[in-house]
C-alpha cells in the first residue's frame, strides 16, 4: 500500500484530501492545530501525524524525518493575505513566500530523492487559480502561488525518466471556511461573487480530492508537468 502525505489538512481541501484517500492508501498528515489533528485521526483511518508550523526554521526536515518512507506527496498547506499592492509588510511578503511556495518546494526535494530509489512518485500541489488570472488586492497571493505553475513544468521534466509525476491543481472559489473568510473581507457578497463564475457555484473540496485520487493512479501515469484549473469554468470567462 502506497504511503501519502498530505500538508494542512485541519479543515478545508486538505481535510477532505486526506479523509478520501485514506481509504486506500496509508496517510499521513501534518497541520498547526493539534487539537484538530487528533479529533481528525479518531475519525478516520489516518495512520498518523505531526503537529507544527511549516513556516518555522527547519519545519520540512522535521516531517521529512518523522514520515521518511512517502510515495505520494500532496502540498495543500497554504495562506492568503488580500491588501493593496504597497500594503504589505516585509514580514508578510516573507511568511507567504515561505508558506506557498518555499515549503512545497523544500518538502518536494526532500522526497523527491527515494521517489527517485523507487522509480516511482506522485507529487501534488494545491495552487489557487488567482494564480492563473488577475485578481486585485491578491497580488502577493497570486504571485506566491504562481511559483507552483514553473515547478510543475520543470520538476516534471526533471523527474518524467524516474516515473514521478509532478502537477499542481489550481482551484477556483471552493466551498471551505476559508473561502467564506475571504468573502466576509471582501466588498463583495457571495451571491455576487457565485454571478461572476460561468457555473454559477462554488467547487466542492471533494472534487478536488476526486481529481488527486485519480492524478495518483497509474491511469494518469502520463499526466505530469500539468496546472489543472479546477474552477467551474472562471478562468474561460
Amino acid at each position: 500500500m502506497k504511503n501519502v502525505l498530505v500538508t494542512g489538512v485541519s479543515k478545508g481541501i486538505g481535510k477532505e484530501i486526506a479523509l478520501e484517500l485514506c481509504e486506500k492508501y496509508n496517510v499521513y498528515v501534518v497541520s498547526r492545530n493539534e487539537e484538530k489533528l487528533k479529533e481528525l485521526i479518531g475519525k478516520s483511518k489516518i495512520k498518523d501525524y505531526i503537529a507544527l508550523d511549516l513556516t518555522q526554521n527547519g519545519a520540512c526536515k522535521k516531517v521529512f524525518e518523522k514520515f521518511s518512507d512517502i510515495d505520494i506527496l500532496i502540498n495543500n498547506a497554504g495562506d492568503y493575505i488580500y491588501k493593496d499592492l504597497g500594503e504589505y509588510s516585509e514580514e508578510e511578503v516573507q511568511y507567504l513566500f515561505k508558506l506557498n511556495a518555499q515549503v512545497p518546494f523544500m518538502l518536494a526535494s526532500l522526497y523527491s530523492k527515494q521517489m527517485k530509489d523507487k522509480k516511482w512518485g506522485r507529487i501534488i500541489n494545491i495552487g489557487s487559480i488567482s494564480s492563473q488570472i488577475g485578481e486585485a488586492s491578491a497580488s502577493l497571493y497570486s504571485s506566491s502561488k504562481a511559483s507552483l505553475t514553473g515547478f510543475a513544468k520543470a520538476a516534471g521534466l526533471e523527474l518524467a525518466p524516474y516515473c514521478i509525476t509532478v502537477n499542481t491543481i489550481h482551484p477556483g472559489w471552493v466551498d471551505t471556511e476559508l473561502a467564506q473568510k475571504s468573502v466576509e473581507e471582501s466588498d463583495f457578497e457571495r451571491e455576487e461573487i457565485i454571478e461572476t463564475i460561468p457555473q454559477r457555484r462554488f467547487i466542492s473540496p471533494n472534487e478536488i480530492a476526486g481529481l488527486i485520487k485519480y492524478l495518483i493512479s497509474d491511469n494518469a501515469r502520463g499526466l505530469t508537468g500539468q496546472n489543472i484549473n479546477l474552477c467551474a469554468g472562471l478562468s474561460i470567462g
